[in-house]
């Protein structure tokens, strides 16, 4: 076997065990090393020549899905910053629809960091929107842009909990969350709605 052979093979199967992984967790966050590896034809062993260990392999999942995530993030840009974060809670959600349960687990666990960096797009694209609305007047005068910003990206992913233990449907879940963070920028209840019922495209 050449060389060239060797690493498209090992290419090929660092690409199974990540495939094999998003398919397991994505039904049990708790899916074992021996289950993925078994998943993607390959032995235990052979994971540990890709992986040092299962968090190693969530990290690069989680990697893989904040790509996702910037990808879907691209070219949304509203006049409007209430309609701006509707349709930025709205393309996150359908973003990490299919890891959602991936994602719950790495929020409650020791990679809870790793979260923050894969969501720093995100955060840098709302705290804009929020700014913009408070200088507007659309949003909340009284406390500081960055804090009301903080303040969604929690509850947020609080959510993602909600969502997950009550089975909500992603039209319901984008929803939920896109009219909770308009709530929390100073709309109403009523506003909120309202905006979100006007952006069909966002809620397909």
């Amino acid at each position: 076997m050449t060389t060239s052979t060797r690493r498209r093979d090992a290419v090929a199967n660092r690409q199974a065990l990540l495939d094999a992984a998003a398919e397991l967790l994505r039904q049990d966050p708790q899916a074992s090393l021996d289950a993925i590896a078994t998943a993607a034809g390959l032995t235990r062993r052979s994971v540990y020549g890709h992986f040092s260990s299962r968090d190693a392999l969530l990290a690069e999942l989680l990697e893989r899905g904040a790509a996702r995530i910037s990808s879907a993030l691209e070219g949304i840009r509203h006049d409007n910053p209430a309609t701006q974060i509707a349709v930025l809670a709205s393309a996150i959600w359908r973003a990490i629809a299919d890891i959602k349960l991936l994602v719950q687990m790495i929020v409650h666990s020791p990679l809870e960091a790793l979260v923050g960096e894969a969501i720093s797009p995100v955060r840098e694209a709302l705290f804009e929107a929020v700014e913009r609305g408070c200088a507007d007047g659309t949003f909340r005068q009284d406390q500081d842009p960055a804090i009301t910003s903080l303040l969604i990206e929690r509850t947020a992913l609080g959510m993602l909990d909600v969502a997950v233990e009550h089975g909500l449907d992603d039209a319901a879940a984008q929803r939920m969350l896109a009219t909770s963070a308009l709530g929390i920028a100073g709309l109403d209840w009523h506003q909120a709605r309202d905006t979100v019922a006007t952006l069909p495209e966002a809620l397909a």
